[in-house]
């Protein structure tokens, strides 16, 4: 009796895993359109950013990482960068990976603002 009811349960978590897998697979895949970073939650991006500030603070090439941050925010990557600063200090990141992220904001607006020549005075 017990040997028939162990069987019956891994036979339903079998059949559980393959419609779950059928339905998933072939039923109702996801759409790929609308697998994008820029589709991801405000702290997924936020992780996403911190890996990309982490990897500018190793190697310095900024221009690697406004490549990177394009896929969140095409336009502006200074703007995904200040939005995930903000996401992360919500979620009380730590203050190093904090101080990472604000590292490559401040180099983001650098690379924005352009530089006035010295003895004329900005519009």
């Amino acid at each position: 009796m017990r040997a028939v009811r162990f069987l019956f349960f891994l036979l339903s978590i079998a059949a559980g895993i393959g419609l779950g897998l059928a339905y998933g697979w072939l039923i109702k895949p996801p759409d790929p359109n609308q697998l994008t970073p820029q589709a991801l939650r405000a702290d997924f991006k936020a992780d996403y950013v911190l890996m990309v500030a982490q990897v500018y603070q190793r190697d310095q090439n900024l221009a690697q990482a406004v490549q990177r941050l394009s896929r969140l925010d095409p336009h502006s990557p200074a703007r995904a960068v200040a939005e995930a600063l903000l996401t992360a200090r919500d979620l009380q990141y730590d203050p190093a990976d904090l101080q990472v992220m604000s590292d490559l904001a401040r180099a983001l607006q650098t690379l924005e603002t352009p530089a006035v020549p010295t003895g004329e005075a900005a519009p």
